[in-house]
């Protein structure tokens, strides 16, 4: 018998956190690591908020908080989904969680059972395929590509469905690509759901705020879509407030409550203090943290302009986020100072080993010919990451 559940051994190791992991260890070898690995903004996290937090130690907040989180919260979370995304919920469709990825662990909970089909469009956030497989699902990779702008269409939406299709996962704007649904694209792809009322998107908002085009749209806008529809956010990526973990879900009632109740015998209620802070940080404008999407916009031209210099490397634009994916297949099968490139992970590793840059393969996210490099990072490691980078590979 096994020590360790068949559930465990199955699981695919995050490969962002790997490749932060082997980072962390090779600086404390020494070496000058610079990591374009992990999805985190390297600013601080706004002193408006901080404040909040403090003012609610010295209040005394200490206690367990609601399973589900603090009503003041969530009537925080009520204001901001209508102010920015038009959408109308009630205290009782709110559920906080742990971060944004509890939320999506909550929803594969409670909705999933043996075999139900998850539609993911590739590529997609590292987590979606592992937390589905742990719940007994069955994810359906859609393959994009660079040339739609790694978007999944209509028409690879309606080939994907079968009786089995339970649920549709996606964000937007897009980790790893960096790609955003116009709203005319949602309207597309809702226009081949609405002819499967048993299929429930969840659509992951995180990085809605950190948008370079022409602005956000969320599917459940659409009238006929609202009803299955969960709406997945937090604060970690648009507000530098990672390490909060604060995320929440807007959802039909029936699937709040049921979230609320998995929680309930799961983690319960999130930490207090970032609670209260988090009510402060949404009730402000996002105007408030604008000078971080600003700076994340010149980051992007910086790191395309530099990696459009390098022979074999080929990207798009991306509209939002803090990611490149720029796919790198020119170099499968050819040997590079002696190591040979045989896939993505192969060359996410050589530049972690030779150029001291760490990204992470795009395999991890169902794109084996792409790489996702993050620039939440300051434009002179930028500058010297991509230098290497060239240099590595010329």
């Amino acid at each position: 018998m096994s020590l360790l559940s068949d559930r465990i051994l199955n699981m695919s190791t995050s490969a962002t956190l790997a490749m932060a992991a082997k980072a962390r260890e090779l600086r404390g070898e020494g070496k000058d690591i610079i990591g374009l690995s992990l999805g985190e903004p390297d600013f601080n996290t706004p002193d408006f908020i901080k404040e909040a937090a403090i003012q609610a130690i010295n209040d005394n907040y200490n206690s367990y908080s609601p399973v589900d989180g603090y009503a003041e919260l969530k009537e925080a979370i009520i204001t901001k989904f209508k102010r920015d995304n038009n959408l109308t919920y009630t205290l009782p469709q709110i559920v906080v969680s742990t971060g944004a990825k509890q939320a999506l662990a909550n929803i594969a909970g409670i909705m999933l059972n043996k075999g139900d089909e998850v539609i993911l469009p590739c590529p997609y956030w590292v987590s979606y395929s592992d937390i589905v497989k742990l719940n007994d699902g069955v994810p359906v990779e859609v393959k994009t590509s660079i040339d739609t702008d790694f978007k999944m269409t209509p028409e690879q939406l309606e080939a994907a469905i079968t009786p089995k299709t339970k649920m549709m996962w996606f964000s937007s704007p897009c980790n790893p690509s960096g790609s955003v649904y116009s709203k005319a694209e949602l309207r597309a792809l809702a226009d081949v759901l609405v002819k499967y009322p048993n299929i429930y998107v969840v659509s992951d908002e995180i990085y809605e705020h950190i948008n370079y085009g022409e602005g956000h749209a969320s599917i459940a806008e659409f009238d006929d879509m609202y009803n299955n529809t969960i709406t997945v956010n937090g604060v970690s990526k648009a507000f530098a407030m990672t390490g909060w973990r604060i995320g929440y879900i807007g959802a039909p009632e029936k699937i709040a409550r049921a979230c609320n109740k998995l929680q309930g015998q799961m983690t319960s209620g999130a930490n207090c203090i970032a609670q209260r802070a988090v009510i402060t940080a949404l009730n402000e404008s996002p105007s408030r943290v604008q000078f971080m999407i600003d700076e994340f916009k010149v980051r992007r031209d910086l790191i395309l302009g530099l990696l459009n210099d390098i022979e074999g490397f080929n990207s798009n634009t991306p509209e939002g986020a803090f990611y490149v994916f720029p796919d790198v297949s020119y170099f499968f099968g050819k040997t590079l100072r002696g190591t040979t490139i045989n896939n993505a992970t192969d060359f996410s590793l050589y530049l972690l080993e030779e150029a001291l840059v760490a990204t992470v393969t795009g395999e991890a996210f169902g794109n084996p010919n792409c790489i996702r490099i993050s620039y939440a990072a300051s434009q002179d490691q930028i500058i010297e990451a991509i230098k290497r980078i060239k240099e590595a590979v010329s």
